[in-house]
């Protein structure tokens, strides 16, 4: 197991980078949520990185979902069993999380992509990760509107196209914005770092993704955690442009 990296990037939110994906975990009083949860078989480093933030899996009061890509669910089925805890997302997301339907890269599109040796190397990655299950959450279901009722309580924002219900999740009062894959700083399939766009093959809607950016851009904060790459601190309307040229 690859140990993961976790930087408090302000009071109570704690980002954490795994091998090729991220998760966030939320801290409020003993009780935390866990924003998504990494391949299946980063479930070891979940648990770490839960550990290393002072709690234990007994206080885990919610898990949100950004989008249910199996580099973001993975850990769940096993993480969650036996536990009554909510899963939130997206009314459209919680069903793609539940299986209703499926929306993510085929092996036959990673497979035609994979002459570059970024991809090949990920996709090995992907494989050894457990990455080719379709499992999903069948307990997932959809938040209700405004500040949600969980620790750290952040505001969640539909941002269609990576899939069609994914969801940025805003913590204004910490300044913090986590993007998912809408928006992140760097992918094991490009040298490129810095606010950027995943690929085309990655996105159910490349372009509508890039039209729901534009809610990014008034937000306040200057703390901005993604689904891959490090963290970037700057404004998000910064990050936006930068993404988009």
């Amino acid at each position: 197991m690859s140990t993961p990296t976790v930087t408090e990037v302000a009071d109570g939110v704690h980002f954490v980078q795994g091998k090729a994906v991220n998760w966030t975990i939320l801290t409020e009083g003993d009780a935390f949520t866990l924003v998504d949860g990494g391949y299946p078989g980063d479930l070891d480093a979940v648990l770490s990185s839960i550990e290393r933030v002072g709690r234990t899996l007994d206080q885990l009061a919610a898990v949100l979902v950004t989008h249910a890509h199996v580099d973001h669910i993975g850990s769940l089925p096993r993480l969650l069993d036996g536990r009554d805890v909510p899963v939130l997302t997206s009314e459209t997301e919680a069903r793609h999380a539940r299986r209703d339907f499926l929306e993510q890269a085929t092996p036959l599109q990673v497979a035609a992509a994979s002459w570059r040796p970024r991809v090949l190397s990920w996709s090995l990655h992907v494989v050894a990760a457990g990455g080719m299950t379709k499992a999903g959450v069948p307990r997932a279901t959809g938040f209700g509107a405004g500040p949600l009722d969980v620790p750290g309580h952040p505001v969640p924002i539909v941002t269609p196209g990576h899939t069609s219900g994914h969801t940025c999740y805003h913590l204004a009062q910490a300044g913090v914005l986590i993007t998912g894959d809408a928006l992140v700083t760097g992918h094991a399939t490009v040298a490129r770092t810095g606010p950027q766009v995943l690929a085309g093959i990655f996105h159910h809607d490349a372009a509508a993704n890039r039209r729901s950016l534009a809610q990014l851009r008034s937000l306040d904060g200057d703390v901005l955690l993604p689904g891959h790459g490090a963290a970037w601190h700057g404004s998000y309307a910064d990050a936006v442009e930068q993404a988009l040229a």
